[in-house]
């Protein structure tokens, strides 16, 4: 009986390897029916971009943006 348990936990744990974090966090939002916290998720990538691209040369043109 342990070692069924050990293989399927075994198959589990390699499985979730596999899966990327932007994968995880979509499983997460289908199982646990949490859409509401996409939009939110995705302005907070947006503004991460716009933090990042702030420094770069890139940065006169997002300026001109607002």
């Amino acid at each position: 009986m342990s070692d069924e348990h050990n293989d399927d936990f075994s198959r589990i744990a390699n499985e979730s390897m596999e899966q990327s974090l932007v994968g995880e966090l979509i499983d997460f939002l289908r199982t646990n029916k949490k859409w509401w916290l996409a939009p939110i998720l995705i302005v907070m990538l947006l503004m991460g971009v716009l933090i990042l691209l702030s420094g770069s040369a890139a940065a006169p043109f997002i300026y001109t943006l607002f």
